[in-house]
């Protein structure tokens, strides 16, 4: 165990250019299923993570959760039995590349209702060789439901993932408003879109609506992607589109989403440093179920 608490060291060790980080919190949702929203989160992660920063994936779909097979890894086990004693947290972290690891998490809503003091102390003892994490890429499940609106809550920043479907903006919208009781600012990424315009003008729909009902909120555009072949491709060979094609509009795309992203998060760091570890986000979440 030992050997492996100091190859999750090595791998999420403090970045050359930021000692004492604090980690950044994403959490990447959607109002229905079907819209790419794990695949968002991989590839979002993904192009993070080339840009030299430590990233994790944590696969917070709970009754769903499958980056695992999205990144194409075998796990045996995931955090529930983390919570429950039975391994240490560096035994189920599952490192993909370089920069980006995957914390697995459990499909079913177990997970947020197992708080043994003594065991979900030493947890909180083991996060922390988490701490020098930049970012955090948490991928929730679909809806608005309870155990999801924790984890938006919890998060530093949150993307609503949508379609160009009546039935998908419908929900993102619905996604939106229940968020925004604890979300002043929420990111919108259009996904499948034919293009740019297609991407604003729905955009502008959404938030015409969104001014006119829900009073204080800052509804922002982080990006499009685009109806691509290529990312369909890369779900069913289990791969990242951003891999396979870097220089694709679907990977160019999301690394502007990328660079808009961090840009808007480390400007809000200078302003006001919010950030946490991965064990108090975590408490967190656990203290309010």
């Amino acid at each position: 165990m030992e050997t492996q608490a100091n190859r999750l060291h090595q791998l999420v060790g403090s970045s050359p250019s930021k000692q004492n980080t604090h980690t950044k919190f994403i959490a990447i949702t959607s109002g229905k299923g079907g819209v790419g929203k794990s695949t968002v989160s991989a590839n979002l992660a993904n192009i993070i993570a080339n840009n030299g920063y430590k990233v994790a994936l944590f696969d917070a779909d709970i009754g769903l959760a499958n980056l695992d097979v999205i990144l194409n890894v075998r796990i045996d086990k995931n955090i529930l039995h983390v919570l429950k004693g039975e391994c240490a947290l560096s035994d189920i972290i599952v490192p993909i590349k370089k920069n980006l690891i995957l914390i697995p998490g459990e499909s079913g809503d177990e997970i947020l209702k197992y708080s043994e003091q003594f065991l979900f102390e030493r947890f909180l003892e083991e996060t922390k060789v988490l701490d020098e994490l930049d970012f955090m890429i948490i991928d929730t499940g679909a809806g608005i439901g309870e155990h999801i609106q924790l984890f938006l809550e919890a998060a530093d920043e949150v993307i609503v993932v949508t379609v160009p479907d009546p039935a998908a903006i419908t929900d993102a919208y619905a996604t939106i408003k229940i968020t925004s009781k604890t979300q002043s600012h929420i990111h919108l990424l259009l996904n499948m879109t034919k293009n740019e315009r297609e991407a604003q003008l729905i955009f502008e729909k959404i938030n015409k609506v969104a001014m006119g009902n829900i009073p204080g909120l800052s509804l922002n555009l982080i990006g499009k992607l685009p109806e691509d072949k290529l990312i369909s491709k890369s779900i069913k060979q289990r791969t990242l589109f951003t891999n396979d094609a870097p220089n694709s509009l679907a990977s160019l795309d999301m690394k502007r989403i990328a660079n808009n992203l961090i840009y808007k998060m480390e400007r809000k760091v200078l302003q006001n440093d919010t950030g946490k570890s991965f064990g108090s986000f975590f408490k967190r979440i656990i203290e309010q179920f």
